[in-house]
């Protein structure tokens, strides 16, 4: 909740609680605004969430602020500091991850001091660091809006003076986006991001002066003949939106940047000190993952899907019908299964995604339908939670309670979005129940299991969850398991191997199907970094 200010109160200074009040406020004006900026969207992607996406990456910063006053009395520069690093953890979208690094910038500034003259540094900072972010920068866009707030109140000043250029500047700016992009002007429309920026800094003088500002305009007159605003989508753009973390030092970054420019559009990469958050439009969501994955560690990586039901729907601001939400095990299985539609969240090891991430994935999904797959025994109940999150929220959702990623692969192939929900859900639920599953795994330690006392070291066998077979080697025990799968029937055996799995074992079990089983298929996915060594799955 926002801190109660006294009607007309001018602060000189920002201290830690007056911080925390505009976190807060910006979150409450976001919230309030997320569905009328949700529906101007149109650049860079006309996909309907910009609004969504910047109240999450406010949401992420609110809940990083409310967590250190929680566990101490912060001052104001950790306040500050808190706020740019749970923006840049929980960033989403395009206009998100650009607003995560003006916080950034300045948080840089702010820590030194928050009087009006810091504060106009500091909002020129973050301007600054927001446009080195973008590989491209456009101009009628959120970086347009910030340097026309950061150039309002560059003078300095009294703290409520700097706030109220800065909101009049940025005011200015964002009426004057629609005429600097022609899809902007075509849909009769300001810039998105743009608004959300004013909102924020809407936030901040209302904190300052404790009066609510003027509304910012929301859109010029239209032109003569306004086309509507799907039509302004730009055509054949990128198929995916891929989003990570990413810790990795500033060499490997700068490497980072030009490969990832090579390969899509719209690249933002944000963040220092080792820690970084990277977005970016490509075609190829494995090899934007594969380059992360050369220049460090990537984690909470998200992949979404530019489907073309959801790009004509965005521009009127309406979900799309339908949408499967996955959660996978590997960066390889997220290309996958976004590349058949889903939004994927990843299952990292001993990192299980948690409510909110689930949460986060369906409404990314932006569709009226969802079904859940969380692909693992230990998800079922947190997926629970999150589809009972969202109901409130008027979306529909269906939990299909799929145990491991070769049971969502097979519900995701009979996924039909134009049958009826009821009917879509049954036949992805009896694809995934009609999957008997297995995986293979290195024992850490000596332990007692179902099949006997293991080593640390042996491989262990597992169908159904249970440890079924413990072996010495990889390739003989994923034969012994997939001769006890098959000698219970089967037509189509789904192999998922890792990077880490040996490149041998694949097409050895291949020749070992053919070999022995005459009517029954395989398929090979692999599955990329941080998945079992192998998952077997036979229908």
């Amino acid at each position: 909740m926002s801190r109660a200010l006294p009607p007309f109160e001018e602060l000189v200074e920002l201290d830690a609680e007056a911080l925390r009040t505009w976190c807060a406020r910006a979150l409450d004006a976001l919230g309030r605004e997320r569905e009328e900026i949700d529906a101007i969207n149109v650049y860079p992607v006309a996909d309907g969430d910009t609004g969504t996406n910047l109240y999450l990456t406010a949401e992420a910063a609110h809940r990083a602020v409310e967590a250190v006053f929680a566990a101490s009395a912060p001052d104001a520069a950790e306040t500050v500091r808190a706020m740019a690093h749970g923006a840049l953890l929980g960033a989403r979208g395009n206009s998100g991850t650009i607003l995560s690094q003006l916080l950034r910038g300045m948080a840089a500034v702010l820590a030194d001091g928050c009087d009006g003259d810091h504060l106009a540094r500091a909002l020129a900072e973050a301007a600054a660091s927001a446009r080195r972010a973008v590989a491209h920068p456009v101009e009628g866009t959120i970086l347009t809006v910030a340097a026309a707030a950061a150039g309002a109140c560059a003078a300095g000043g009294p703290l409520v003076e700097v706030a109220g250029n800065a909101y009049e500047g940025a005011r200015t700016a964002l009426a004057a986006t629609s005429g600097q992009l022609d899809v902007l002007e075509r849909a009769g429309v300001v810039d998105a991001g743009g608004r959300g920026l004013v909102a924020v800094l809407g936030a901040l003088l209302e904190t300052v002066t404790g009066q609510t500002p003027p509304d910012p305009a929301t859109a010029p007159a239209p032109p003569a003949a306004p086309r509507p605003a799907e039509e302004c989508a730009a055509a054949g753009g990128p198929a995916y939106e891929v989003i990570y973390l990413l810790e990795a030092d500033d060499t490997a970054v700068e490497l980072l940047r030009g490969r990832l420019d090579a390969l899509g559009e719209s690249l933002v990469v944000v963040g220092g000190d080792g820690l970084w958050n990277v977005h970016v439009h490509v075609d190829d969501a494995g090899a934007a993952v594969e380059a992360g994955v050369e220049a460090g560690r990537p984690h909470r990586i998200r992949i979404t899907h530019f489907s073309a039901d959801a790009a004509a729907t965005a521009g009127r601001g309406e979900r799309a019908q339908r949408a499967v939400v996955a959660v996978v095990p590997g960066e390889g299985l997220a290309g996958l299964c976004a590349e058949a539609g889903a939004t994927t969240v990843q299952n990292r090891p001993g990192e299980p995604p948690a409510r909110d991430e689930l949460v986060d994935a369906i409404r990314r999904a932006h569709a009226r339908e969802v079904v859940l797959l969380p692909n693992d025994t230990d998800l079922r109940l947190t997926a629970a939670a999150a589809a009972e999150h969202v109901r409130a929220e008027g979306i529909r959702v269906a939990l299909i309670p799929t145990r491991a990623a070769v049971q969502g692969i097979a519900a995701l192939a009979v996924h039909e979005p134009d049958r009826r929900f009821d009917e879509d859900v049954v036949a992805m639920t009896a694809a995934a129940g009609a999957t008997r599953y297995a995986e293979l795994a290195v024992a850490e330690r000596q332990s007692f299991t179902s099949a006997g006392v293991c080593q640390a070291g042996d491989v262990l066998g597992l169908i159904e969850g249970d440890v079924a077979v413990i072996g010495q080697d990889l390739t003989e025990t994923a034969r012994t398991v997939l001769d006890r799968m098959l000698s219970a029937g089967g037509e189509l055996v789904t192999l998922v191997v890792a990077d880490d799995t040996p490149p041998g074992l694949a097409p050895d079990l291949e020749r070992h199907v053919r070999g022995g089983y005459l009517a029954v298929d395989t398929t090979t996915y692999h599955a990329g970094a941080g998945a079992p060594p192998l998952l077997i799955g036979v229908e």
